[in-house]
């Protein structure tokens, strides 16, 4: 039976959206969670809500785009077991309509975001030898998505970022993998929708691009990195990683 009991893991963006629900699933699979957020008020929620319901948390407040902060914590909160990088922002519009401005913004949070927790907690979890880093891609990472240039191409580098960590580490019983989600319905989804004049017809037609029909929920997000982590004790029971 999947168990996350005596593991230690941190997720970042936890204070709300799929960061959350990831937090919430961990705890509720036994896990010491780590609740990373910049909003300290909304990783307090989480971490909350969490113990509310029996389980173990801790909030953490961290902007992933310092790297002395993510350094900072990662000393703090040592030895871990798995690292989610999840925060990550969007923007809306093509090449036309995203500035440098723009790019940068999207690029610090998630790529050089990812980067920095990698670069900081990596290293350590190496040191012990076994852990697990997720990475919160996109389905905007493998297929270009519309009007959202500066978005994919930060997924992208999301994808590739995530292949070169598994491939330069292949044999250290660390691992590495990255979800690629359609679109989700979290509150920045929300957000952007209560701005249509129509709200229920704009979720209509982004969700009509979804093969299933609809919006992804987070919690659907959040049990598919379970299923990583229990792949990965599966592997580790049946093969030796030299």
């Amino acid at each position: 039976m999947f168990s996350l009991k005596d593991k230690r893991a941190i997720i970042t963006g936890a204070g709300s959206g799929i960061g959350a629900a990831i937090a919430d699933v961990f705890a509720l699979q036994g896990a010491y969670v780590y609740v990373a957020d910049r909003d300290e008020k909304a990783a307090c929620e989480t971490v909350a809500r969490i113990q509310a319901s029996g389980g173990l948390a801790e909030a953490v407040v961290l902007d992933v785009t310092q790297e002395t902060e993510c350094e900072r914590i990662a000393n703090l909160i040592l030895p871990l077991d798995i690292v989610v990088n999840n925060a990550g922002i969007g923007h809306v519009g093509n090449l036309l309509q995203t500035s440098v401005s723009d790019l940068d913004k999207l690029y610090q949070v998630n790529v050089r975001g990812v980067f920095n927790v990698c670069k900081a907690f990596v290293p350590r979890i190496l040191e012990k030898g076994s852990g697990s880093v997720i990475n919160m891609a996109s389905v905007g990472g493998i297929v270009a998505v519309r009007d959202r240039f500066a978005y994919t191409t930060t997924k992208f580098a999301v994808v590739g970022l995530t292949k070169a960590l598994a491939l330069d580490h292949s044999h250290t019983g660390v691992r590495f993998n990255c979800i690629c989600p359609g679109r989700v319905e979290t509150p920045f989804v929300k957000g952007r929708l209560a701005e249509y004049p129509d709200p229920q017809k704009a979720y209509q037609e982004m969700a009509s691009t979804q093969l299933n029909g609809r919006m992804a929920r987070p919690d659907e997000i959040a049990w598919s990195t379970t299923i990583i982590l229990e792949l990965k004790r599966q592997l580790e029971m049946s093969y030796s990683f030299v």
